[in-house]
């Protein structure tokens, strides 16, 4: 899949996470807020059980829920039972030490302010470009996101080979060259006379990775190899083995063991990539529309000159 431009806003919503202590920074500072109007965590319905108190302040399923998805995956892996005390304990701390901030004025200090506003403004970008996401997530419209991309993939001839390689170091060393061309002759002569091409691949290939496979190279499309190495490939027949190739890594000789067209993979295999894909897309073009229709200027640099 390819995978569109990114943006700052967009690029910080999908990957960007501030640090733990930054977080709960901001936490404590909208508890204390909220402890100060005499209010809990959030105005939760009635089907959102209060799950602890702390003075006159309740802390509510939801509030657990919200406490989770902050830390993420810096919570103590634990069972379901130590989870939840975690949860609650870390919230408890933050409304005492929230009400020891307010205690400090902190929320009259004018830094606090600034990183108030800065909290307030992100939740807001993060839960606009959530609905982005969730908009683009119907299946018409992912179905048609793999359509699009499986009519671009499908229909195209793989080859499966093997190859025996005689490694040549520096192309311009004509004698290592002509040895190597030598080798990959005799070679195939003893193919001829019947001998197994795994075998002799096993034995004799200079490729690494070919002495532990026979020289199996998959399934690939033309463009996956040198030139020289695909024409030849592409131009065989099931069964059929080539005269000397040369390329730049030296002297081959290959065995097309099959050919076919390559499927696209079943749309549940890929589906997280789709979802990404469209996630990742109504993000930046939401912003870039934005963008467009808004004026930016950069006061810490010169202005650009004019067009011609």
């Amino acid at each position: 899949m390819i995978s569109p431009s990114s943006s700052p806003a967009a690029s910080r919503a999908a990957a960007v996470r501030p640090s733990a202590a930054y977080r709960t920074a901001l936490a404590i500072g909208v508890a204390a807020i909220m402890s100060t109007a005499g209010l809990t965590f959030a105005q939760a319905p009635a089907s959102d059980p209060v799950i602890a108190k702390v003075d006159d302040v309740e802390i509510h399923q939801s509030d657990l829920a919200l406490a989770e998805e902050d830390i993420g995956r810096e919570m103590p892996a634990t069972d379901e039972a130590g989870k939840r005390d975690y949860l609650v304990n870390f919230l408890t701390d933050v409304i005492l030490i929230a009400r020891a901030g307010e205690a400090q004025k902190i929320p009259d200090r004018p830094d606090f302010k600034q990183r108030l506003a800065f909290a307030r403004n992100k939740v807001l970008m993060d839960t606009v470009l959530g609905e982005q996401t969730k908009a683009a997530m119907t299946e018409p419209a992912l179905r048609k996101i793999y359509e699009d991309a499986t009519k671009q993939m499908g229909g195209q001839p793989e080859v499966h080979a093997r190859h025996i390689l005689f490694r040549v170091s520096d192309p311009n060393d004509k004698a290592a060259s002509k040895t190597a061309e030598d080798k990959v002759k005799a070679t195939i002569a003893r193919i001829k006379k019947g001998e197994d091409f795994v075998t002799l691949a096993n034995t004799l290939t200079e490729d690494p990775s070919g002495k532990q496979n026979g020289g199996d190279l998959g399934y690939f499309t033309r463009d996956q190899m040198v030139p020289e190495f695909s024409e030849v490939a592409f131009r065989l027949d099931k069964g059929q083995v080539s005269d000397p190739i040369k390329t730049q890594f030296g002297w081959h000789v290959l065995k097309v063991e099959d050919k076919r067209t390559r499927e696209p993979p079943p749309f549940e295999q890929v589906r997280d990539q789709i979802e990404n894909f469209a996630s990742r897309k109504a993000q930046v073009d939401y912003v870039t529309k934005l963008r467009a229709d808004a004026k930016i200027e950069r006061l810490d640099k010169p202005a650009a000159a004019p067009a011609k």
